[in-house]
Protein backbone atom coordinates (compact mmCIF):
# COMPACT_ATOMS: atom_id res chain seq x y z
CA UNK A 1 0.00 0.00 0.00
CA UNK A 2 3.16 2.48 0.97
CA UNK A 3 4.36 2.16 -2.55
CA UNK A 4 0.74 2.57 -3.97
CA UNK A 5 0.23 5.98 -2.08
CA UNK A 6 4.08 7.17 -3.08
CA UNK A 7 3.29 6.21 -6.88
CA UNK A 8 -0.13 8.04 -6.74
CA UNK A 9 1.78 11.44 -5.10
CA UNK A 10 4.80 11.26 -7.44
CA UNK A 11 2.13 10.65 -10.37
CA UNK A 12 -0.32 13.51 -9.21
CA UNK A 13 3.25 15.71 -9.86
CA UNK A 14 4.02 14.07 -13.11
CA UNK A 15 2.00 14.79 -15.87
CA UNK A 16 4.87 12.90 -18.14
CA UNK A 17 7.26 10.23 -17.29
CA UNK A 18 9.06 9.86 -14.73
CA UNK A 19 12.91 12.28 -14.92
CA UNK A 20 14.75 8.94 -14.23
CA UNK A 21 14.76 6.33 -16.94
CA UNK A 22 14.96 2.52 -16.71
CA UNK A 23 18.13 1.07 -18.29
CA UNK A 24 16.75 -2.16 -18.69
CA UNK A 25 13.11 -2.87 -19.24
CA UNK A 26 11.34 -6.06 -19.15
CA UNK A 27 7.63 -6.29 -20.21
CA UNK A 28 5.59 -9.37 -19.10
CA UNK A 29 2.45 -10.63 -20.38
CA UNK A 30 0.66 -12.79 -18.59
CA UNK A 31 -1.71 -14.39 -21.56
CA UNK A 32 -5.31 -14.39 -20.92
CA UNK A 33 -4.88 -13.64 -17.32
CA UNK A 34 -7.60 -11.46 -15.91
CA UNK A 35 -8.41 -10.33 -12.43
CA UNK A 36 -10.15 -13.35 -11.31
CA UNK A 37 -6.73 -14.94 -12.37
CA UNK A 38 -5.04 -13.30 -9.47
CA UNK A 39 -7.21 -12.81 -7.46
CA UNK A 40 -7.63 -17.06 -7.21
CA UNK A 41 -4.32 -17.20 -7.66
CA UNK A 42 -4.09 -15.51 -3.92
CA UNK A 43 -6.84 -18.30 -2.76
CA UNK A 44 -4.78 -21.00 -4.38
CA UNK A 45 -1.70 -19.67 -2.21
CA UNK A 46 -3.07 -18.76 1.11
CA UNK A 47 -1.86 -21.16 4.33
CA UNK A 48 -5.23 -22.57 5.18
CA UNK A 49 -3.34 -22.81 8.72
CA UNK A 50 -3.88 -19.44 9.39
CA UNK A 51 -7.40 -17.26 9.80
CA UNK A 52 -5.18 -14.44 7.16
CA UNK A 53 -5.67 -14.95 3.24
CA UNK A 54 -1.82 -13.53 2.59
CA UNK A 55 -0.94 -11.12 0.00
CA UNK A 56 0.86 -12.22 -3.03
CA UNK A 57 3.70 -10.86 -5.45
CA UNK A 58 0.62 -9.86 -7.70
CA UNK A 59 -0.96 -8.00 -4.81
CA UNK A 60 2.40 -6.04 -3.91
CA UNK A 61 3.04 -5.15 -7.35
CA UNK A 62 -0.66 -4.14 -8.62
CA UNK A 63 -0.47 -0.03 -9.55
CA UNK A 64 -3.48 -0.62 -12.44
CA UNK A 65 -5.98 -1.52 -14.79
CA UNK A 66 -6.15 -1.50 -18.94
CA UNK A 67 -8.75 -1.99 -21.09
CA UNK A 68 -7.75 -4.62 -24.47
CA UNK A 69 -10.60 -4.14 -26.98
CA UNK A 70 -9.26 -4.11 -30.49
CA UNK A 71 -9.93 -1.48 -32.87
CA UNK A 72 -13.33 -0.79 -33.54
CA UNK A 73 -13.67 -2.45 -36.81
CA UNK A 74 -13.26 -5.88 -34.85
CA UNK A 75 -15.38 -4.98 -31.71
CA UNK A 76 -14.64 -5.13 -28.12
CA UNK A 77 -13.03 -8.45 -27.40
CA UNK A 78 -9.83 -8.40 -28.20
CA UNK A 79 -7.85 -11.64 -29.49
CA UNK A 80 -3.82 -12.47 -28.59
CA UNK A 81 -2.57 -10.93 -31.92
CA UNK A 82 -4.27 -7.37 -31.48
CA UNK A 83 -3.88 -7.38 -27.81
CA UNK A 84 0.19 -7.60 -28.48
CA UNK A 85 0.15 -5.38 -31.15
CA UNK A 86 -1.62 -2.88 -28.86
CA UNK A 87 0.84 -3.55 -25.82
CA UNK A 88 4.05 -3.18 -28.30
CA UNK A 89 3.21 -0.64 -30.52
CA UNK A 90 0.56 1.60 -29.00
CA UNK A 91 -1.42 0.29 -31.83
CA UNK A 92 -5.08 -0.52 -32.22
CA UNK A 93 -5.79 -3.35 -34.98
CA UNK A 94 -8.01 -6.48 -36.06
CA UNK A 95 -7.70 -9.42 -34.25
CA UNK A 96 -5.32 -12.02 -35.93
CA UNK A 97 -3.16 -8.44 -36.98
CA UNK A 98 0.65 -9.08 -36.22
CA UNK A 99 2.36 -5.17 -35.10
CA UNK A 100 0.22 -4.24 -38.15
CA UNK A 101 -2.82 -1.66 -38.56
CA UNK A 102 -5.76 -1.77 -39.95
CA UNK A 103 -4.32 -1.14 -43.30
CA UNK A 104 -1.99 -3.72 -42.97
CA UNK A 105 0.96 -1.96 -43.01
CA UNK A 106 4.00 -2.49 -40.30
CA UNK A 107 4.27 -0.52 -37.21
CA UNK A 108 7.36 0.21 -34.53
CA UNK A 109 7.30 -2.50 -31.77
CA UNK A 110 9.29 -1.13 -28.58
CA UNK A 111 11.14 -3.92 -28.93
CA UNK A 112 11.93 -2.60 -32.35
CA UNK A 113 12.76 0.64 -30.91
CA UNK A 114 14.93 -0.86 -28.31
CA UNK A 115 17.08 -2.40 -30.95
CA UNK A 116 18.16 0.87 -32.74
CA UNK A 117 19.18 2.09 -29.68
CA UNK A 118 21.12 -0.42 -29.33
CA UNK A 119 20.03 -2.32 -26.87
CA UNK A 120 19.90 -5.84 -26.61
CA UNK A 121 16.41 -7.58 -27.02
CA UNK A 122 14.77 -11.18 -26.69
CA UNK A 123 11.94 -12.66 -25.65
CA UNK A 124 11.12 -15.60 -23.03
CA UNK A 125 7.96 -17.67 -23.43
CA UNK A 126 6.26 -20.75 -23.02
CA UNK A 127 4.44 -20.87 -26.67
CA UNK A 128 6.14 -21.21 -29.44
CA UNK A 129 8.65 -18.51 -30.08
CA UNK A 130 6.60 -17.09 -33.33
CA UNK A 131 2.80 -17.28 -31.34
CA UNK A 132 1.02 -14.61 -31.38
CA UNK A 133 2.39 -12.53 -28.31
CA UNK A 134 6.19 -12.88 -28.97
CA UNK A 135 5.50 -12.41 -32.61
CA UNK A 136 3.56 -9.33 -31.73
CA UNK A 137 6.62 -7.85 -30.29
CA UNK A 138 9.11 -9.07 -32.84
CA UNK A 139 7.86 -9.31 -36.17
CA UNK A 140 4.81 -8.05 -38.81
CA UNK A 141 2.76 -9.94 -40.71
CA UNK A 142 -1.40 -9.99 -41.84
CA UNK A 143 -2.18 -13.28 -39.56
CA UNK A 144 -0.76 -14.50 -36.76
CA UNK A 145 -1.14 -18.34 -38.12
CA UNK A 146 1.20 -17.78 -40.74
CA UNK A 147 3.49 -18.96 -38.37
CA UNK A 148 5.97 -20.50 -40.89
CA UNK A 149 6.64 -16.82 -42.00
CA UNK A 150 7.04 -15.16 -38.85
CA UNK A 151 9.39 -17.79 -38.00
CA UNK A 152 11.46 -16.87 -41.09
CA UNK A 153 11.09 -13.15 -40.40
CA UNK A 154 13.55 -13.82 -36.95
CA UNK A 155 16.18 -14.72 -39.39
CA UNK A 156 15.25 -13.10 -42.63
CA UNK A 157 14.66 -9.28 -40.90
CA UNK A 158 17.24 -7.09 -39.66
CA UNK A 159 17.20 -3.70 -37.76
CA UNK A 160 20.66 -1.71 -38.81
CA UNK A 161 21.80 -4.75 -40.39
CA UNK A 162 21.43 -6.74 -37.31
CA UNK A 163 18.94 -9.69 -36.14
CA UNK A 164 15.66 -8.25 -34.65
CA UNK A 165 16.13 -10.76 -31.13
CA UNK A 166 19.71 -11.36 -29.75
CA UNK A 167 17.51 -14.08 -27.18
CA UNK A 168 14.61 -16.68 -28.19
CA UNK A 169 13.86 -19.34 -25.20
CA UNK A 170 10.49 -21.19 -26.15
CA UNK A 171 9.32 -23.99 -28.17
CA UNK A 172 8.84 -24.13 -31.94
CA UNK A 173 10.52 -27.12 -33.52
CA UNK A 174 7.92 -27.58 -35.72
CA UNK A 175 8.18 -24.37 -37.37
CA UNK A 176 12.00 -23.58 -36.96
CA UNK A 177 13.04 -27.27 -38.31
CA UNK A 178 10.91 -27.90 -41.18
CA UNK A 179 11.32 -29.93 -44.41
CA UNK A 180 11.46 -26.66 -46.40
CA UNK A 181 14.07 -25.26 -44.66
CA UNK A 182 15.80 -26.06 -41.55
CA UNK A 183 16.19 -22.20 -39.50
CA UNK A 184 17.89 -23.60 -36.80
CA UNK A 185 20.35 -24.49 -38.84
CA UNK A 186 21.02 -21.36 -40.19
CA UNK A 187 20.84 -19.65 -36.92
CA UNK A 188 23.74 -21.46 -36.04
CA UNK A 189 25.73 -20.58 -39.02
CA UNK A 190 24.84 -17.02 -38.36
CA UNK A 191 26.75 -17.64 -34.77
CA UNK A 192 23.88 -18.29 -32.59
CA UNK A 193 23.93 -20.57 -29.60
CA UNK A 194 21.17 -23.14 -29.55
CA UNK A 195 19.67 -25.35 -26.89
CA UNK A 196 17.07 -27.83 -27.08
CA UNK A 197 17.45 -28.87 -23.67
CA UNK A 198 15.37 -26.10 -20.80
CA UNK A 199 17.81 -28.01 -18.21
CA UNK A 200 21.34 -27.10 -19.85
CA UNK A 201 20.37 -23.67 -20.15
CA UNK A 202 22.74 -22.74 -17.80
CA UNK A 203 25.53 -23.64 -19.58
CA UNK A 204 24.72 -21.04 -22.38
CA UNK A 205 27.83 -18.19 -22.83
CA UNK A 206 27.33 -15.18 -22.28
CA UNK A 207 27.68 -12.69 -24.92
CA UNK A 208 26.58 -14.83 -27.20
CA UNK A 209 23.66 -14.44 -29.33
CA UNK A 210 21.14 -17.43 -27.80
CA UNK A 211 18.47 -19.63 -29.17
CA UNK A 212 16.58 -22.47 -27.40
CA UNK A 213 13.67 -24.51 -28.41
CA UNK A 214 12.13 -26.77 -25.65
CA UNK A 215 9.33 -28.02 -27.28
CA UNK A 216 7.65 -29.17 -30.90
CA UNK A 217 5.18 -26.30 -30.43
CA UNK A 218 4.58 -24.51 -26.45
CA UNK A 219 6.29 -26.36 -23.85
CA UNK A 220 4.83 -28.53 -21.07
CA UNK A 221 2.42 -27.46 -18.82
CA UNK A 222 3.89 -26.48 -15.58
CA UNK A 223 2.21 -29.49 -14.26
CA UNK A 224 4.17 -31.73 -16.58
CA UNK A 225 7.78 -30.16 -15.59
CA UNK A 226 10.23 -30.88 -13.68
CA UNK A 227 9.92 -28.94 -10.08
CA UNK A 228 6.16 -27.54 -11.93
CA UNK A 229 7.90 -24.77 -13.27
CA UNK A 230 9.58 -23.81 -16.10
CA UNK A 231 9.10 -19.95 -16.72
CA UNK A 232 11.82 -18.77 -13.67
CA UNK A 233 14.47 -20.27 -15.33
CA UNK A 234 13.84 -18.98 -18.78
CA UNK A 235 13.47 -15.63 -17.98
CA UNK A 236 17.09 -16.25 -15.37
CA UNK A 237 18.87 -17.47 -18.60
CA UNK A 238 17.60 -14.75 -21.00
CA UNK A 239 18.80 -11.72 -18.34
CA UNK A 240 21.66 -13.39 -18.03
CA UNK A 241 22.17 -13.43 -21.21
CA UNK A 242 21.08 -10.17 -22.10
CA UNK A 243 22.92 -7.86 -19.44
CA UNK A 244 25.45 -5.55 -21.51
CA UNK A 245 26.03 -1.41 -21.11
CA UNK A 246 23.59 -0.07 -22.86
CA UNK A 247 20.88 -1.90 -21.36
CA UNK A 248 17.82 -4.64 -22.67
CA UNK A 249 14.81 -4.97 -23.74
CA UNK A 250 13.16 -8.46 -22.63
CA UNK A 251 9.50 -9.66 -23.24
CA UNK A 252 8.63 -12.47 -21.15
CA UNK A 253 5.22 -14.43 -21.07
CA UNK A 254 3.15 -16.92 -19.33
CA UNK A 255 1.70 -18.39 -22.70
CA UNK A 256 -0.39 -20.83 -20.84
CA UNK A 257 -2.19 -19.29 -18.52
CA UNK A 258 -4.44 -18.26 -21.65
CA UNK A 259 -4.62 -22.00 -23.00
CA UNK A 260 -5.45 -23.40 -19.47
CA UNK A 261 -8.30 -20.58 -19.65
CA UNK A 262 -9.16 -22.40 -23.22
CA UNK A 263 -9.61 -25.32 -21.91
CA UNK A 264 -11.63 -24.00 -18.43
CA UNK A 265 -8.85 -25.74 -16.85
CA UNK A 266 -8.24 -24.50 -13.33
CA UNK A 267 -5.40 -26.83 -12.02
CA UNK A 268 -3.46 -25.52 -15.38
CA UNK A 269 -4.20 -22.51 -14.35
CA UNK A 270 -3.56 -21.88 -11.03
CA UNK A 271 0.05 -23.85 -11.87
CA UNK A 272 0.60 -21.13 -14.62
CA UNK A 273 0.31 -18.71 -12.07
CA UNK A 274 2.38 -20.08 -9.83
CA UNK A 275 4.67 -20.21 -12.60
CA UNK A 276 4.30 -16.61 -12.84
CA UNK A 277 4.59 -16.09 -9.30
CA UNK A 278 8.19 -17.44 -9.08
CA UNK A 279 9.19 -15.75 -11.82
CA UNK A 280 7.64 -12.06 -10.39
CA UNK A 281 9.51 -13.25 -7.24
CA UNK A 282 13.12 -13.71 -9.02
CA UNK A 283 12.71 -10.26 -10.93
CA UNK A 284 11.79 -7.93 -7.51
CA UNK A 285 15.22 -9.69 -6.16
CA UNK A 286 17.21 -8.85 -9.29
CA UNK A 287 15.36 -5.59 -9.92
CA UNK A 288 16.31 -4.84 -5.92
CA UNK A 289 19.64 -5.47 -6.94
CA UNK A 290 19.55 -3.40 -10.59
CA UNK A 291 17.38 -0.51 -9.42
CA UNK A 292 18.08 0.58 -12.98
CA UNK A 293 15.51 -1.68 -14.08
CA UNK A 294 11.89 -1.43 -14.85
CA UNK A 295 8.95 -4.60 -15.16
CA UNK A 296 5.88 -4.14 -16.40
CA UNK A 297 3.65 -6.71 -16.07
CA UNK A 298 -0.31 -7.01 -18.07
CA UNK A 299 -2.57 -9.29 -19.66
CA UNK A 300 -3.47 -9.15 -23.04
CA UNK A 301 -7.07 -10.31 -22.33
CA UNK A 302 -9.01 -12.00 -20.35
CA UNK A 303 -9.82 -15.77 -21.01
CA UNK A 304 -12.54 -18.00 -20.02
CA UNK A 305 -14.72 -15.76 -17.59
CA UNK A 306 -13.06 -17.51 -15.25
CA UNK A 307 -15.36 -17.10 -11.87
CA UNK A 308 -14.61 -17.79 -8.09
CA UNK A 309 -17.83 -19.91 -6.68
CA UNK A 310 -20.57 -21.48 -8.81
CA UNK A 311 -23.61 -23.21 -8.78
CA UNK A 312 -25.03 -21.19 -6.06
CA UNK A 313 -22.65 -22.24 -3.84
CA UNK A 314 -20.85 -19.59 -1.53
CA UNK A 315 -17.47 -21.33 -1.88
CA UNK A 316 -14.58 -21.91 -3.63
CA UNK A 317 -12.58 -24.53 -2.59
CA UNK A 318 -9.21 -25.22 -4.13
CA UNK A 319 -7.38 -27.97 -2.65
CA UNK A 320 -8.57 -30.58 -5.47
CA UNK A 321 -6.74 -28.12 -7.57
CA UNK A 322 -3.40 -28.34 -5.87
CA UNK A 323 -3.14 -32.14 -5.66
CA UNK A 324 -2.94 -33.61 -8.88
CA UNK A 325 0.66 -34.96 -9.73
CA UNK A 326 0.08 -34.31 -14.08
CA UNK A 327 -1.76 -31.87 -15.87
CA UNK A 328 -5.60 -32.49 -16.41
CA UNK A 329 -4.55 -32.95 -20.11
CA UNK A 330 -1.39 -35.60 -19.35
CA UNK A 331 -3.48 -37.81 -17.03
CA UNK A 332 -6.27 -37.90 -19.79
CA UNK A 333 -3.71 -39.23 -21.95
CA UNK A 334 -2.66 -41.53 -19.10
CA UNK A 335 -6.13 -43.10 -18.71
CA UNK A 336 -7.56 -43.45 -21.85
CA UNK A 337 -5.67 -46.63 -22.62
CA UNK A 338 -6.58 -48.45 -19.29
CA UNK A 339 -10.23 -50.34 -19.05
CA UNK A 340 -9.85 -50.04 -14.90
CA UNK A 341 -8.98 -46.23 -14.89
CA UNK A 342 -9.80 -45.51 -11.21
CA UNK A 343 -6.76 -46.37 -8.78
CA UNK A 344 -4.14 -44.58 -11.38
CA UNK A 345 -7.21 -41.29 -11.11
CA UNK A 346 -7.29 -41.27 -7.64
CA UNK A 347 -3.34 -41.78 -7.88
CA UNK A 348 -2.87 -38.77 -9.87
CA UNK A 349 -5.54 -36.67 -9.32
CA UNK A 350 -4.31 -36.47 -5.37
CA UNK A 351 -7.92 -37.68 -4.00
CA UNK A 352 -10.26 -40.58 -3.93
CA UNK A 353 -12.94 -40.45 -6.98
CA UNK A 354 -16.60 -40.48 -5.63
CA UNK A 355 -18.98 -43.51 -7.84
CA UNK A 356 -20.43 -40.35 -9.12
CA UNK A 357 -16.91 -39.18 -10.24
CA UNK A 358 -15.85 -42.59 -11.63
CA UNK A 359 -18.82 -43.10 -13.39
CA UNK A 360 -17.41 -39.80 -15.59
CA UNK A 361 -14.02 -40.83 -15.98
CA UNK A 362 -15.17 -44.49 -16.89
CA UNK A 363 -17.39 -43.63 -19.71
CA UNK A 364 -15.35 -41.23 -22.26
CA UNK A 365 -13.47 -43.15 -25.24
CA UNK A 366 -11.22 -40.50 -26.24
CA UNK A 367 -9.16 -38.24 -24.62
CA UNK A 368 -10.73 -34.82 -25.42
CA UNK A 369 -13.52 -35.94 -23.35
CA UNK A 370 -12.20 -37.51 -20.81
CA UNK A 371 -10.04 -34.52 -20.24
CA UNK A 372 -13.14 -32.84 -20.22
CA UNK A 373 -14.15 -34.93 -17.15
CA UNK A 374 -11.36 -34.75 -15.31
CA UNK A 375 -11.69 -30.72 -15.52
CA UNK A 376 -15.52 -30.61 -14.80
CA UNK A 377 -14.42 -32.74 -11.43
CA UNK A 378 -12.16 -30.67 -10.63
CA UNK A 379 -14.84 -27.71 -11.19
CA UNK A 380 -17.25 -29.50 -9.13
CA UNK A 381 -15.10 -29.67 -6.12
CA UNK A 382 -13.67 -26.67 -6.18
CA UNK A 383 -17.04 -24.77 -6.92
CA UNK A 384 -15.07 -23.32 -10.33
CA UNK A 385 -17.27 -21.70 -13.19
CA UNK A 386 -16.45 -20.89 -16.68
CA UNK A 387 -18.39 -18.81 -18.91
CA UNK A 388 -16.69 -19.87 -22.43
CA UNK A 389 -13.68 -21.29 -23.96
CA UNK A 390 -13.02 -18.14 -25.52
CA UNK A 391 -11.78 -14.53 -24.58
CA UNK A 392 -14.05 -11.99 -22.52
CA UNK A 393 -13.69 -8.08 -23.17
CA UNK A 394 -13.32 -7.04 -18.80
CA UNK A 395 -10.04 -4.68 -17.77
CA UNK A 396 -7.09 -6.42 -17.06
CA UNK A 397 -4.80 -6.00 -14.16
CA UNK A 398 -1.00 -4.03 -14.44
CA UNK A 399 1.56 -4.60 -12.27
CA UNK A 400 5.14 -2.50 -12.23
CA UNK A 401 7.65 -2.14 -10.13
CA UNK A 402 11.63 -0.50 -10.27
CA UNK A 403 12.61 2.61 -11.96
CA UNK A 404 9.94 4.35 -13.83
CA UNK A 405 6.97 1.81 -12.14
CA UNK A 406 5.16 5.24 -11.58
CA UNK A 407 4.33 6.20 -15.02
CA UNK A 408 1.65 3.37 -15.02
CA UNK A 409 -0.79 3.82 -11.91
CA UNK A 410 -4.34 4.38 -12.56
CA UNK A 411 -6.93 3.24 -15.41
CA UNK A 412 -5.07 3.11 -18.58
CA UNK A 413 -5.99 1.55 -22.31
CA UNK A 414 -2.98 -1.03 -23.43
CA UNK A 415 -1.86 1.03 -26.30
CA UNK A 416 -1.03 3.63 -23.59
CA UNK A 417 1.18 0.69 -21.75
CA UNK A 418 3.62 0.63 -25.01
CA UNK A 419 3.10 4.92 -25.22
CA UNK A 420 4.73 4.83 -21.75
CA UNK A 421 7.36 2.35 -22.84
CA UNK A 422 8.30 3.89 -25.70
CA UNK A 423 8.82 7.44 -24.13
CA UNK A 424 10.79 5.82 -21.08
CA UNK A 425 12.82 4.27 -23.73
CA UNK A 426 13.11 7.66 -25.86
CA UNK A 427 14.47 9.61 -22.66
CA UNK A 428 17.45 7.45 -22.73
Amino acid sequence: MKQVVTFLLIGLCCASVSAKTPKNIIMIVGDGMGPAYTTAYRMFADDPSTPKVESTIFDRMLVGMASTHPHTKTGYVTDSAAGATALSSGVKTYNGAIAVDVQKNSVQTVLEFAKKQGRRTGIAVTSQINHATPAGFSAHNESRHNYDEIANSYFDNRIDGKFVLDVMLGGGWHYFIRDDRNLVKEFKQAGYQYIDDIEKLDEAKTGQPLLGLFGDKGLPWALDSKNNTRLPILAKSAVTQLENDKGYFLLIEASQVDWAGHGNDIASAMAEMHDLALTLKWLEQYVANNPDTLVVLTADHSTGGLTIGANGVYEWLPASTKSLKASPEEIAKQLLPLKQRWTLASELLGFELSQEELQQIIEPTDSKTLFRAICTIIDNRSYTGWTTNGHTGVDVPVFAFGMGAENFIGHSDNTDIAQKVFELLKAK
